[in-house]
């Protein structure tokens, strides 16, 4: 019994086989190639064998190439049918595949532009609010919730808050210091908590919990301005900033209802 040989080949040859494993494609692919004319070897080993020759590399080079840029087999017969040198297929490749890399890049920063919007569409973390509101924040919510997690008010307001992201609560936290230095500047400049700059003030404020956390009627907000007197952590939050805002911004907030007839 006699071993199985594989064909012996001439120098500057390649046996199908060697050609399939040198541009990584399967002896089937070469075969039908050859099938439909695309790729012909030019040679044959006294047993039959197909013989790829310099030539024929080149050819399934450009061949490769192509496919790998989406033309179909038939458009790729008629570009390598063209009396064009190697240099212009070269640089025909070239230019769709730098066209290729442009597409790309382009797709790149759009999907970069959708997880930019993604990413700031997503909830705040607690570091984002701790960043926003200080060390204090977290303190400030477990004993908000322990002193109202039963009220409606508070159930309304985690529930509009719950998917506010940093920039919501950065917006948030704007208005609250415009509503703040709104109430200092009023202040400062000796307008009494009855005047029409310290009621916009306090109505600015009360529109502010309105619209943002839960709903807050005037008569709800007195209720809140006196708690910034009952309270002694409210009183010296306010009074901290300007003795006796605390008590101006609860006088202020009265004067609002009352204009508003409440």
């Amino acid at each position: 019994m006699t071993a199985n040989r594989s064909p012996q080949t001439r120098a500057g040859v390649l046996t199908v086989g060697q050609v399939a494993e040198r541009f990584d494609i399967t002896v089937r692919t070469l075969h039908h190639y050859d099938e439909i004319g695309l790729l012909r070897p030019s040679d044959r080993s006294t047993a039959g064998y197909r013989l790829y020759t310099d030539d024929d590399l080149t050819r399934l080079q450009h061949v490769v190439v192509y496919r790998r840029l989406g033309f179909a087999l038939e458009e790729i017969g008629l570009l390598l049918e063209h009396p064009e040198s190697v240099e212009q297929h070269l640089r025909r490749q070239r230019a769709a595949v730098a066209a290729r890399l442009d597409e790309m890049a382009e797709l790149v920063s759009a999907i970069d532009r959708a997880l930019e919007r993604q990413m700031t569409n997503e909830p705040a973390t607690t570091e984002d609010l701790k960043e926003l509101f200080g060390e204090g924040f977290d303190d400030a919510q477990a004993e908000a919730q322990e002193r109202w997690g039963d009220t409606d008010a508070w159930k309304q307001s985690r529930q509009r808050t719950k998917n506010y992201t940093k920039e919501d609560w950065a917006q948030v936290k704007a208005e609250s210091d415009a509503v703040l230095a709104a109430f200092t500047a009023s202040m400062d400049a000796g307008e009494p908590p009855t005047s029409t700059v310290a009621m916009d003030a306090a109505e600015q404020h009360r529109r502010s919990i309105h619209d943002r956390f839960y709903d807050c009627s005037h008569e709800s907000h007195k209720g809140l301005g006196d708690l910034y007197l009952s309270d002694p952590r409210f009183t010296a939050t306010y009074d901290e900033i300007r003795p006796g805002l605390s008590q101006y911004v609860r006088d202020a907030i009265y004067a609002n209802a009352a204009r508003h007839g409440a």
